[in-house]
């Protein structure tokens, strides 16, 4: 049990310490990753960008994914093609919903970030962090889009998981970092005592005073 985000991300800061001075860059899953982030960031002595994911809806029912895309200068987007067959959804109607969801991903990355320049992450050791997992069906899109950016090692680091979510993540990446892991998962808040919604106020004052990446190449 953790008392709240922060305190879970100095427990993985402690577990992560022996990487500092290694050329690392350190992402966060907004907005509940932000507060685990931001004491691994600072003991590392790491700059820190983000990896904005967003749920791409079903037409008739926008609370069932049928797909999934993250930001970046050539989005990465992931499908559930059983879904889409199984409701007949049509290319022009995910391509306008996914179109919507790239849209809003540029929003907060500008809300949140200010417009900084993207993050270099070639040839660096990129540590991925979020505040738990349960289904890893964000996390998975997320990962898959920053290996594109050709890392030289790819770190996940979470406070807690399901097992079988963390199973099925673990071959997407070089090593993981994980406190807490277990088959009976009724969601991240269970392991919390503090479990608030994250607000966005809150993100943009810890992203800003923390270290910034440089200017991808």
């Amino acid at each position: 049990m953790f008392d709240d985000r922060t305190e879970a991300g100095r427990r993985l800061a402690n577990r992560l310490g022996s990487l500092a001075g290694r050329n690392i860059l350190v992402f966060a899953l907004p907005r509940g990753g932000v507060p685990v982030v931001a004491p691994i960031a600072e003991r590392l002595s790491a700059p820190l960008d983000l990896v904005l994911v967003r749920k791409i809806g079903a037409p008739s029912q926008p609370e069932l994914a049928i797909g999934a895309v993250t930001d970046g200068i050539e989005p990465e987007c992931v499908f559930n093609q059983e879904i889409i067959r199984g409701l007949d959804v049509s290319q022009t109607e995910i391509d306008q919903i996914s179109a919507r969801e790239k849209t809003e991903i540029e929003r907060r990355r500008a809300l949140y970030l200010h417009n900084r320049p993207r993050v270099d992450a070639r040839g660096r050791i990129l540590i991925v962090v979020d505040d738990g997992i349960a289904t890893g069906a964000t996390m998975k899109v997320a990962l898959k889009a920053l290996k594109r950016h050709e890392p030289a090692r790819m770190i996940l680091a979470v406070p807690v998981a399901s097992a079988e979510a963390l199973a099925d993540l673990k071959p997407l990446v070089d090593e993981v970092f994980c406190l807490e892991s277990s088959a009976y998962f009724p969601g991240v808040g269970a392991f919390y005592r503090d479990f608030p919604q994250v607000s966005d106020a809150e993100v943009i004052a810890l992203l800003d005073h923390l270290p910034r990446p440089r200017a991808a190449g």
